[in-house]
């Protein structure tokens, strides 16, 4: 099988040497000039029939005649067939139009008529290759099912599989949409650095890169936050983000290390701002893409209209497990329920607060199908949360749930530089006790503070993920492009 491959490619490179002694060289011509794509044509028929276009694209197929050929071309747009004759393009033309092979980049330049089978196509009056290919296409995946294939080869995947390029152009327009949400709500995009010397602004492990000049290592970003927040110091009243992140952790079917995140910020709001925009920004993408707030994922359909679920996180525990781990007058017997009777596998430092947010994900997070909104984290686990006034073990803090998955986080900002100080200390401690995903100090950003941060509410939502609900999309590497991939050998 393989000999009979490489013997395929081999005839493919023969015939371009043969172009070349020809002096037909395609890879010498720089552009072509086109008047039309292909949807056009098809979906304007009446239009354009008995008309001369010029259409560009690969040759998908081709069902030769002896002295005719019919060949399908393949643009951005769709398809359109095109009829080729020996005596309308000249016995040449039709000599080197033979050396052409499906995969090929072609141009032609024709006329528009219908088949006998009523078949909209092009009567080539021109054939011009514009791009030989040396390789062979899979036909729709023939002999080449594997998956990560697919992945590694998108290029490949996105000529042979039309539906994943659909995919991508809603992921564009899911994109422009949620922008153009945000700048109509008065936010600036901004830019800020990917590379820092700390790695800040969320609980997670950095990539570590060193900057050869000033040899010191420095850190791909793992959130915008605390740049982002410098700029409401300075005086932007709302400002937003979207990038890339980095996060040298776990791959699954919802993390991939390289990933795309939106971040804002509003200057005089507070967390319950941050929910209205987050319920009324995903609800605008999608029925930009869909023209309703209803997706069917995976045969479960979910709504995103708005107003979403709103529930506290320790409600959902004590609701769930029946324990409440505030009563407690200890951490020490809060960890002695969670370990004996929860079954929950817990570290000996662990505080009431976390083992509230460790029962929340191990007991209440696959219950959260449709769009709901979890409220008033521990403030253990939220160090540039705001307190609640009612209840400092808690936050003004929520993370946005839909199909099980955390889609958005947002809180009040944290904006007392004392207690930022003081937080960013107990996150030091847990990185000596072993948390590699605690967060660094950061002078800087406590300085900032200290200048003065007005009452802001900040957000930050996932876009792959929303992206994938949006889409119908079984893993995050279906919505991204490239995914990260190991190497082959």
């Amino acid at each position: 099988m393989e000999e009979n491959l490489n013997e395929l490619l081999q005839i493919r490179r023969e015939k371009l040497a043969k172009l070349r002694e020809m002096g037909k060289d395609p890879f010498k011509i720089e552009k072509y000039e086109r008047t039309h794509f292909s949807k056009e044509i098809v979906e304007n028929f009446e239009t354009f029939d008995g008309k001369i276009v010029a259409v560009a694209g690969r040759i998908m197929a081709n069902r030769g005649m002896g002295k005719a050929s019919f060949i399908d071309i393949q643009d951005s747009e769709g398809r359109i067939q095109s009829y080729v004759r020996k005596d309308e393009i000249g016995e040449e033309s039709y000599a080197d139009f033979k050396l052409y092979d499906i995969g090929d980049i072609v141009g032609v330049r024709g006329l528009v008529f219908k088949t006998k089978k009523d078949e909209i196509s092009i009567r080539a009056e021109e054939v011009v290759l514009l791009s030989k290919s040396l390789q062979i296409l899979p036909e729709k995946w023939h002999g080449l099912k594997d998956q990560e294939l697919r992945y590694r080869q998108r290029y490949v995947d996105l000529i042979v599989n039309p539906e994943v390029k659909d995919k991508f152009l809603m992921r564009s327009k899911i994109i422009k949409s949620m922008k153009q949400y945000f700048d109509d709500q008065g936010f600036v995009e901004v830019d800020t650095p990917v590379l820092s010397t700390i790695a800040g602004g969320a609980s997670a492990k950095p990539f570590i890169t060193h900057h050869n000049t000033l040899d010191i290592d420095m850190y791909m970003r793992i959130a915008n936050e605390l740049y982002l927040k410098r700029l409401i110091v300075g005086g932007f009243d709302r400002v937003y983000e979207m990038g890339k992140m980095f996060r040298n952790e776990g791959m699954s079917v919802k993390h991939n290390p390289e990933y795309t995140a939106v971040e804002l910020y509003a200057a005089y709001q507070d967390y319950n701002f941050m929910m209205e925009l987050t319920e009324n920004v995903v609800a605008y993408c999608c029925e930009a893409v869909h023209g309703t707030t209803v997706v069917d994922y995976q045969g479960t359909k979910i709504d995103f209209k708005p107003p979403w679920i709103r529930a506290s996180m320790h409600d959902l525990v004590e609701k769930k497990t029946g324990v409440d781990f505030y009563a407690f007058t200890t951490d020490e017997e809060a960890r002695k329920v969670a370990k004996e009777q929860l079954r929950l596998e817990i570290e000996k430092h662990f505080t009431k607060g976390q083992l509230v947010n460790l029962a929340f994900e191990e007991f209440c997070e696959n219950d959260l199908v449709q769009p709901t909104f979890v409220l008033h984290h521990p403030v253990e686990v939220s160090p540039l949360a705001k307190r609640n006034p009612d209840n400092p073990a808690i936050t003004n803090r929520f993370e946005a749930f839909a199909n099980t998955w955390e889609i958005a986080n947002a809180f009040s900002e944290l904006n007392d530089p004392i207690d930022q100080k003081e937080r960013f200390v107990e996150q030091l401690r847990q990185r000596e006790l072993g948390d590699e995903e605690a967060q660094m100090m950061d002078e800087d950003f406590v300085n900032a503070l200290e200048v003065g941060l007005p009452p802001t509410g900040g957000l930050g939502i996932g876009v792959d993920r929303l992206i994938m609900l949006l889409t119908d999309s079984t893993s995050i590497r279906d919505v991204l492009l490239f995914p990260t991939m190991k190497p082959l050998k």
